[in-house]
C-alpha cells in the first residue's frame, strides 16, 4: 500500500507539472483587501482568502485571530504567508483553516498552511476521506490529481448544511453544495464596510470540469448537482467570489478598486448569471455524456 510520504512525493511532483501547464497558478498577485475585514491572499490564478477579527491578545497571545479559506495548490504556501504578512497579519493568527473543495488546486496547500499556523482545519465530510487521503475522489490512482495529505481536525455533515464560525461581526457559515466534490463547502458572510452591510458569497463551484457524470465519478453526483441549483436557486449576494478569480473578473475588479471605487466588488445579478448559466452546461454535459454512453453499449 502506498505510504503517505509517497503519495506526498508524487504530489509535489504533480504540482511542478501543473505549475509549467497553468504558470499563473504560482504567479504571485499583490494581496488587497475585498471589503471589510476580507481579504485576497492568493495567487494570480488560484484563490485564497483570508478574514481577520482584532482581539487585542485573547486568544495564544496572538492581536488577531483569522481564518483562511483554501489553501491553492502544492508550492503555493510560501506566497500566501508572504501575502497575509504584507497586509500586516502573520499566519500565526490564523485559528481555522477552511477549505471549498478536496481537489489539489485548492487543497494542495492546506498541510503545510496547518503546520506553519497550527490552526484547526474543518471540512465537510463528504470530501474528509480526499483531503487525508490526498486524491481526487473518481481518481484515487492517478497521481497527477494528487494532493498533499492533511488531517482534518472538525468535520460536519453534509446534510447538516450550517457550519458558523464567529468571527467578529463576520459571521461565517459554510453550506454544502456538492456536485464539484462530493463535500464542496459554499462559505456564506455578512460583512460591514464603512457602516454598510454586505452579503458576500465565496462559492465552491458548480463545473462539471474533470468530473464524470455518466459513469458516476461518485454515487449520487447528479443529484448533487442538481441539488445545489435547486439549493442556490434564492441567492443574491452583493459580492460574489470563487476559488479561480477569472470566475468573478479579479484583476479587472480590483484595477477599478485601485482607481478609487471603494465598492468595485458589489454585483449584485452577478451570482445568478453565473450559476444559471453552470446548470445549463450541466444539463449539457449530462446529455453528452448520456449519449456517449450509449454509443459504446
Amino acid at each position: 500500500m502506498e505510504s503517505t510520504i509517497d503519495r506526498k512525493a508524487a504530489a509535489l511532483e504533480a504540482a511542478e507539472a501543473w505549475a509549467e501547464r497553468q504558470p499563473h497558478w504560482v504567479e504571485p498577485f499583490e494581496p488587497f483587501r475585498i471589503i471589510g475585514n476580507l481579504y485576497y491572499v492568493g495567487t494570480q490564478g488560484l484563490a485564497v482568502y483570508l478574514i481577520t477579527d482584532y482581539i487585542g491578545h485573547a486568544i495564544s497571545g496572538a492581536e488577531y485571530a483569522a481564518v483562511v479559506i483554501d489553501g491553492g495548490m502544492a508550492g503555493n504556501e510560501q506566497i500566501i504567508i508572504d501575502n497575509i504578512a504584507k497586509l500586516g497579519f502573520d499566519i500565526k493568527d490564523v485559528v481555522y483553516l477552511l477549505n471549498t473543495h478536496a481537489h489539489f488546486d485548492h487543497s494542495g496547500g492546506l498541510a503545510k498552511l496547518k503546520t506553519a499556523s497550527n490552526a484547526e482545519l474543518t471540512a465537510a465530510e463528504g470530501d474528509v476521506s480526499a483531503l487525508e487521503g490526498g486524491f481526487y475522489l473518481g481518481f484515487e490512482q492517478q497521481t497527477e490529481y494528487f494532493a498533499p495529505p492533511v488531517t482534518v481536525d472538525k468535520s460536519f455533515k453534509n446534510d447538516e448544511d450550517l457550519l458558523i464560525f464567529p468571527i467578529g461581526n463576520a459571521a461565517l457559515t459554510g453550506v454544502v453544495t456538492p456536485g464539484h466534490s462530493r463535500g464542496c463547502t459554499s462559505w456564506r458572510l455578512s460583512i460591514e464596510d464603512n457602516g454598510e452591510e454586505h452579503e458576500v458569497l465565496i462559492f465552491c463551484s458548480a463545473t462539471v470540469a474533470l468530473n464524470s457524470l455518466v459513469p458516476k465519478q461518485y454515487d449520487g453526483i447528479v443529484g448533487d448537482y442538481r441539488y445545489t441549483f435547486e439549493t442556490t436557486k434564492e441567492w443574491k449576494p452583493d459580492v460574489f467570489l470563487a476559488n479561480h478569480p477569472e470566475v468573478f473578473y479579479m484583476k479587472e475588479t480590483r484595477e477599478k478598486q485601485k482607481a478609487g471605487d471603494p465598492l468595485a466588488f458589489v454585483n449584485r445579478g452577478a451570482f445568478q448569471r453565473y450559476i444559471r448559466a453552470k446548470e445549463r452546461a450541466f444539463e449539457r454535459a449530462l446529455v453528452e455524456q448520456q449519449a456517449a454512453a450509449s454509443d459504446q453499449e
